[in-house]
């Protein structure tokens, strides 16, 4: 089951099937130079990419979430152990495999900090600091776009594009709903239609039967790079240069064999034939 937006849909989609007729279906994802792979571990660089399907994250990538997601899972863990919850423990825990939920996250660093929580547990005291409680406005509210309209239009006359978010559809739904770009995601796949990552049935649903080397998933999580390692999705990181953890993170990247690392999602615009 995927979540599908209604306005201007139909257009695209009769749009993307002219599109395909004409240009027919590319034998790679990444061209140019090939990367050589041993264990999963890009060894040559690639200069340039064509994919025909582009497969983007949300958070992270095209949202900033760091005054939504991560400042209520802070708020979370202090309210349920008492003990302060720093920014240095959130980019830990969001370094290993499993954490791309921050329910998950929460329950697991709670319990680490001496306080046994479950995931139901971590949930219920998250969201109000996400949602607002009160009639006083959440974190939620603090959202920040990364990427313009304008660029994703752009994207979108050349290739296919997709969404798998570890959002869930009212997460998804209160951001996207209004955002003029939207239509232009053929499918979208959240936490609520598919595994959580780093499964990869969402990706290996968008791609149907068609050859995962045609496509490329955008994230910035490990999650996400096991998710399209396991779906044998070519694979690019957003990692910015000023994160506090950029060493860690660039290594387990490089390892799980992304293909580049890009300060921010608009950058893909320059690896694009």
């Amino acid at each position: 089951m995927f979540y599908f937006f209604d306005h201007g849909q139909f257009f695209f989609v009769l749009r993307f099937a002219a599109c395909q007729k004409t240009r027919g279906l590319r034998r790679s994802g990444y061209t140019g130079v090939e990367s050589e792979r041993t264990s999963g571990v890009a060894k040559q660089a690639v200069k340039k990419v064509d994919p025909e399907i582009l497969i983007f994250d949300v958070d992270g990538v095209l949202i900033d979430v760091k005054e939504t997601f991560w400042r209520s899972a802070l708020q979370t863990v202090e309210k349920l152990t008492g003990k302060k919850a720093t920014w240095a423990e959130l980019h830990k825990w969001k370094r290993q495999p499993g954490n791309n939920d921050d329910w998950m996250m929460v329950s697991r660093w709670a319990t680490a900090k001496g306080v046994p929580t479950t995931y139901e547990e971590a949930r219920e005291v998250f969201q109000p600091f996400y949602w607002g409680s009160n009639g006083k406005p959440g974190n939620v509210a603090r959202e920040k776009w990364l990427i313009t309209p304008k660029l994703v239009e752009k994207w979108a006359r050349q290739r296919e594009l997709n969404l798998f978010t570890g959002r869930t559809r009212r997460e998804f739904a209160y951001s996207f709903e209004k955002w003029p770009a939207a239509k232009y995601f053929r499918k979208v796949v959240t936490m609520d239609d598919a595994p959580k990552k780093p499964n990869p049935d969402g990706l290996l649903a968008i791609l149907g039967k068609r050859d995962p080397r045609t496509a490329l998933y955008l994230g910035d999580n490990v999650d996400d790079a096991l998710s399209a390692q396991a779906a044998g999705v070519p694979f690019m990181a957003i990692l910015p240069k000023s994160s506090s953890d950029y060493r860690e993170r660039a290594r387990k990247f490089r390892a799980l064999g992304a293909l580049a690392l890009l300060e921010r999602a608009r950058d893909l615009d320059g690896w694009l034939f």
